[in-house]
Formats: C-alpha cells, structure tokens, sequence
C-alpha cells in the first residue's frame, strides 16, 4: 500500500491533485484544505497517503498532514460516510474544528460540509464523540499552557484549554442563550483566539458575537 508520496506537483485538477513521481503521473484525491496547502505547480510536494482498493479501481486520497488523514479514517468508519464525503467534510472544517464541533454539539457548523444534512450530522455527534474526546485529550501539556482566571460570577478556579469550549457553553446557556447559538459563536471565537484561549476571553467574545446577531 502507498502510504506518502513527494514528487513534482505537475496539476492541480477537480477534487485533488497530480503528483509526477520518477515519471509516474499519480491521481490523489485531496480536500481543498490540502489542495491550499501544496505548493504550486511544478514544485515537489508531499501528501501522505490512504489507499482504497476496490474491485474496478485503487483509488488514492492525499493529506497535507495526519491529523487530516487520521480524521478521514474516522469520519469513514461512521455509517453512510464514505471517502468523498469525508473529503468534503474536511474541506468544510479542519480537524480541530470538527472535533470541537463533536465536543460542543454544533450541528450548524456540521451542516456546512457538502452532503450533511441533520440526519448525518447527528450521526456524526455521535458516532465520533469517543475520537473527539481523545482529540481533546491529546493535545497534552501544550494545551493547557497554566491555568486561566474565571471572570467573576462565572465560576472559579483554574481551567485547562481541552475543557473551554464546553464549559463556554454552559456559561451560555446559564445566561440564557440557546445551545446550537450557544455552540456555534463558542466554536467562531476559539476557532479564531486559538484551542488554548483563556476560558474568560472565551466567554466574553461569544456573548459579543451573540449580542451582534
């Protein structure tokens, strides 16, 4: 099984990529996230590599980096995804933004990937909320980069960066803003402070961004 290739980018074409490896010309299937992500054509680039075979064809799918590709396993051992799907899923989100997604229930965030209805999307929150988790878990000592104040009246007590988005919104939802609103502007303010934003700054710029729609 071909699990990387680096060669010549020779194109870029609909739904991936033509990488020229010793003069072998190889059709990978790419998001458009690790389309943006390769350099441009003709120079060398390298995509890790999920091999699919099938009876009429061995199809490759190219990532820019094992967090997406560990995501497409994932997303393709859920019920009804399949390969291009999960493409288009992580065309739509990163793979910190899917699990963050997962973790905090946001269903509008899921519904922006091309092929997602409520129906998937539901599946999805719950058939990958263990690999979510994990995600969470696996960003180790770097995440939670020391303990972040709690303003006052929102609780108390140091908080650690894999634990910000869901206690974000339940701050929120003590406050009275719905879950799915709730989620989804936690999910805008953290994709954009960073996964170790304080808790604190966390919560004051969701209520902004709820105070505006």
């Amino acid at each position: 099984m071909i699990g990387k290739l680096t060669g010549k980018l020779d194109s870029v074409v609909e739904g991936g990529c033509i990488l020229d490896v010793g003069g072998v010309g190889y059709l990978v299937s790419c998001s458009s996230r690790t389309i943006a992500a390769l350099p441009p054509p003709p120079a060398i680039g390298t995509v890790l590599v999920e091999t699919h075979v099938r009876e009429d064809a061995i199809v490759l799918y190219g990532f820019a980096e094992e967090s997406e590709r560990a995501c497409f396993r994932a997303l393709t051992r859920v019920q009804g995804v399949g390969p291009t799907l999960a493409l288009a899923v992580l065309s739509a989100m990163s793979p910190d933004d899917l699990a963050q997604a997962i973790r905090v229930g946001d269903k509008a965030s899921l519904g922006r990937a091309k092929g997602v209805g409520p129906k998937l999307a539901s599946r999805l929150l719950t058939e990958l909320r263990d690999w979510a988790g994990a995600q969470a878990k696996g960003r180790g000592p770097g995440a939670a980069g020391g303990a972040a104040a709690v303003p006052d009246g929102l609780g108390a007590g140091p908080e650690v960066a894999p634990g910000v988005e869901a206690d974000a919104v339940s701050a929120l939802l003590n406050l009275g803003w719905k879950r799915p609103e709730a989620a989804a502007a936690v999910a805008r303010v953290i994709g954009r402070l960073g996964d170790d934003a304080p808790l604190a700054s966390v919560i004051r710029d969701s209520l902004k961004e709820l105070s505006t729609r």
